[in-house]
């Protein structure tokens, strides 16, 4: 029985050091493949990367789950940035920006200090646009901060409570003592054919643009940092928009909210209807048949609301 003993806990060694090797040598090669192309704010203590694009009235754009700010520069951003200021970042423990603190993951922490990332860049009262979870973030800015928000724009953004549970890849990713193992394996293995899975399933109905895979740098995601800092973020989501989403009715700065009405990732229903409802000084525009990525897919429709919070703010 000994012996028995000895070799599974020697395999087990073995094995565990091949998914050291492998994630490791993937990490290393993601963060040379795709490096920080912005610069690397210090604020509060935290490394911040930040992208500026253009000149004009200051616009910042909050990515979502898994995301950093190549989901913008593969996107809108470059058109924007004719007309906008465009300040983009990595939100914190994502692409590379740091992970602030244990407390860090709560969207009040991740608000006030994009809030101060923006300020120490100028832009103290700019247009804050939010993508899927970033939406939820954008809306914590704005009720928060709204002495540093001119207007809001909502695309896909989660906002409101929805009915179902947290999903299995993220109960195992951020439990507190096997989600590193469940972020190392994944790291070291995920194959080609999940990646393009996933990424389909993101754009659906949709498909993702070609050569989004290689520009957004699914590799980046796929490291264990990114891993567990965005399961962290998930697993303790829904709690904070259950207490925030009451709140949504004292907002008064002007309101853009773009939702496809095919999404099945953010309910058009649960959220983008809901919002509009309890908030006075919005504008819904629901896209017929778009999924959750209209900032890839439809363009025009999200810029147009842009420009839309933009006049409505006194900013154009």
């Amino acid at each position: 029985m000994k012996l028995a003993l000895d070799f599974l806990a020697f395999f087990g060694a073995i094995a565990l050091l091949a998914l050291l090797f492998f994630a490791h040598r993937r990490e290393v090669q993601a963060d040379k493949a795709y490096p920080a192309f912005g610069s690397l704010l210090e604020v509060n203590g935290t490394r911040v990367h930040a992208v500026v694009m253009g000149q004009g009235p200051d616009l910042v754009l909050i990515h979502g789950s898994s995301g950093n700010v190549r989901d913008f520069t593969t996107s809108i951003a470059p058109e924007l940035s004719k007309s906008y200021r465009v300040i983009m970042f990595d939100r914190p423990g994502l692409g590379h920006s740091d992970r602030m603190s244990a407390k860090g993951d709560t969207l009040r922490d991740q608000a006030h200090l994009l809030r101060d990332a923006a300020l120490s860049l100028g832009a103290d009262r700019p247009i804050v646009l939010g993508q899927s979870y970033g939406g939820a973030v954008a809306l914590t800015w704005a009720l928060e901060a709204p002495e540093n928000i001119a207007a809001l724009v909502t695309v896909s953004g989660v906002s409101h409570p929805w009915p179902t549970g947290l999903d299995t890849y993220y109960k195992i990713t951020s439990h507190p003592y096997f989600g590193w193992l469940g972020a190392l394996m994944i790291s070291a293995f995920a194959s080609e054919k999940a990646i393009k899975q996933s990424l389909k399933d993101v754009f659906a109905p949709q498909r993702p643009p070609d050569g989004y895979r290689e520009e957004f740098g699914v590799e980046l995601v796929l490291r264990r940092k990114t891993i567990l800092a965005n399961a962290r973020q998930r697993r303790i989501l829904k709690p904070q928009i259950i207490n925030q989403a009451p709140r949504y009715s004292t907002l008064s700065l002007p309101i853009e909210i773009l939702h496809g009405t095919a999404d099945t990732l953010v309910s058009p229903d649960l959220h983008a209807r809901a919002l509009a409802k309890q908030a006075p000084a919005s504008n819904l525009t629901l896209l017929e048949g778009i999924g959750h990525m209209p900032h890839h897919v439809a363009k025009k429709d999200v810029i147009d609301a842009i420009d839309r919070a933009a006049e409505r703010a006194g900013l154009r």
